[in-house]
C-alpha cells in the first residue's frame, strides 16, 4: 500500500487493492441509496408469495448470501437461481408462488446471462415483478430495462463497478443492497447493520492486512472454505476469489461444515489451507467446532485460518491463525458474509502476488475475462 499509484499500476494491482480497501466507505453509501428507494420497493414487495434472486458467477453467490435471511424476514418462499439456469430451464426453475418478484444482481450487466435471463422470464411470465441491482448504470442490463414499466433499476455508486477482473466491492455492495429488502420496514436496523459492518471491515483491513499476507505466503496448494447458511455463500465467493486470482494454481473447495464429512473431506490433505467462517450462534458453533476437532484428530490440513469472534482455543492447533473480528456476534451470522468475503479477497490478492501474477488481470492467457464473452442465446 506504500507504493505510488503508478507503481501499483505497473505491478498490476492498482484497481484490485483500491476496490478491496474502499468497501467500508461504499457500504455506507449503498445504505443511503437503498434507504432512499424504500417507498418504491415497499410497493414491489407488497403481497408477494415468492422471491427469486438471480445472478451469474459471483453475483449468484451474492444471492446465496442473502437468500435465507430474506426468506425468514419476508416470510415468503425465496430461491437463488443462477442466470444460466433461467436460460436453460425457463419457468420450470421458478418457485410456484404468485405474485412473485425477481431480483437480478449484476456488476456490469453486460454478460450474456444478465439481459438474457430477465428477457426470458419477462416473455414467459410478464406478470412477475422485477428489480435490477447493478453497479453499472450504462451497462446493457440497466440501459435495456431502465424505462420498462415492469422493471425497477437501482444502480450503486460508480466506484463499485470494479475495474479489476475479479468482483470485490461490487460483490459486497450488491449483497448489502439486496439485504435491504428484508429490512425495508426497519430502516434504522438496516442502517446500524451497515455502519457496524463498515466499522468491522475497517478494523479488519487495519489490523489483519499483514496477517493475511503472511498466510497467503504459506506454501499450500489447495484451499477449502467452510461456512454455514448465509456464510456458505461467502465460502463459495471466497473460494472463487482464490481460484480466479491464482489462475487455478491453487485449487479450491467450498462446503458446509457438516457437508464436509460426506465425501469432500477427502480433498483436505497435508497441503490444504482450511478457511473457516466460524458462527457466533452457540448451537451452530458447537457443530462447527466438532468438525474442526475432527480435522485435528485426523491430522488433516496444513493449517486453519479461522474468522470469527472469541474463537475458542480448543479448536486451534499451534500453527493455526485467527482473524478476530470484534462486533461480528452483534451483527449476526446473517450479516457476516460481507466481512468473510473481505478476508477471502485479501487472501486471494496476496496469493496472486505471491504467484507472480497481476491481481487486476490474473488470467494471463485470457481464459477468463472481466465480463463473460458473448455466446449464442437459444
Amino acid at each position: 500500500m506504500a507504493r505510488t499509484p503508478d507503481e501499483q499500476n505497473r505491478l498490476g494491482y492498482f484497481h484490485t487493492l483500491r476496490e478491496i480497501c474502499q468497501q467500508p466507505t461504499t457500504w455506507t453509501q449503498t445504505c443511503s441509496l437503498m434507504l432512499s428507494c424504500a417507498p418504491t420497493l415497499k410497493k414491489s414487495l407488497d403481497g408477494l408469495a415468492s422471491l427469486i434472486l438471480t445472478g451469474s458467477g459471483s453475483s449468484e453467490y451474492a444471492c446465496d448470501c442473502v437468500r435465507q435471511v430474506l426468506q425468514n424476514e419476508l416470510r415468503v418462499t425465496t430461491q437463488a437461481i443462477g442466470g444460466g439456469i433461467l436460460l436453460t430451464d425457463g419457468s420450470k426453475a421458478l418457485p410456484v408462488g404468485r405474485p412473485a418478484m425477481m431480483v437480478s444482481l449484476a456488476r456490469s450487466g453486460d454478460s450474456p446471462e444478465s439481459v438474457g435471463a430477465l428477457s426470458v422470464v419477462l416473455a414467459l411470465e410478464p406478470e412477475i415483478r422485477h428489480l435490477v441491482l447493478t453497479c453499472n448504470g450504462t451497462g446493457s442490463l440497466a440501459k435495456t430495462y431502465q424505462d420498462h414499466p415492469g422493471v425497477h433499476v437501482i444502480t450503486t455508486a460508480d466506484g463499485t463497478n470494479d475495474q479489476s477482473l475479479v468482483m470485490t466491492s461490487s460483490f459486497t455492495n450488491l449483497v448489502l443492497a439486496a439485504r435491504f429488502l428484508g429490512l425495508i420496514t426497519q430502516p434504522d436496523t438496516y442502517r446500524i447493520i451497515c455502519e457496524r459492518s463498515s466499522k468491522i471491515a475497517s478494523e479488519l483491513l487495519n489490523t489483519h492486512f499483514d496477517t493475511l499476507a503472511r498466510v497467503a505466503n504459506v506454501r499450500f496448494r489447495r484451499a477449502a472454505y467452510l461456512g454455514t447458511a448465509s456464510r456458505f455463500g461467502a465460502a463459495r465467493e471466497a473460494a472463487l476469489k482464490m481460484l480466479e486470482m491464482t489462475a487455478g494454481r491453487v485449487t479450491t473447495l467450498c462446503e458446509t461444515y457438516l457437508g464436509l464429512r460426506h465425501g469432500p473431506m477427502s480433498y483436505v490433505d497435508k497441503d490444504t489451507l482450511v478457511v473457516c467462517f466460524l458462527s457466533s450462534d452457540p448451537t451452530i458453533r458447537a457443530y462447527e467446532a466438532d468438525l474442526l476437532r475432527e480435522l485435528d484428530q485426523k491430522e488433516l490440513g496444513l493449517l486453519k485460518l479461522i474468522i470469527g469472534e472469541d474463537v475458542p482455543k480448543e479448536v486451534l492447533r499451534p500453527n493455526d491463525v485467527v482473524i478476530e473480528c470484534r462486533g461480528l456476534r452483534e451483527v449476526g451470522d446473517q450479516n457476516a458474509p460481507v466481512i468473510d468475503v473481505v478476508v477471502g479477497q485479501l487472501l486471494g490478492f496476496f496469493r496472486c502476488l505471491n504467484e507472480g501474477l497481476r491481481p487486476d488481470s490474473p488470467s494471463e492467457d485470457g481464459i477468463i475475462n472481466r465480463v463473460v464473452q458473448s455466446f449464442t442465446l437459444h
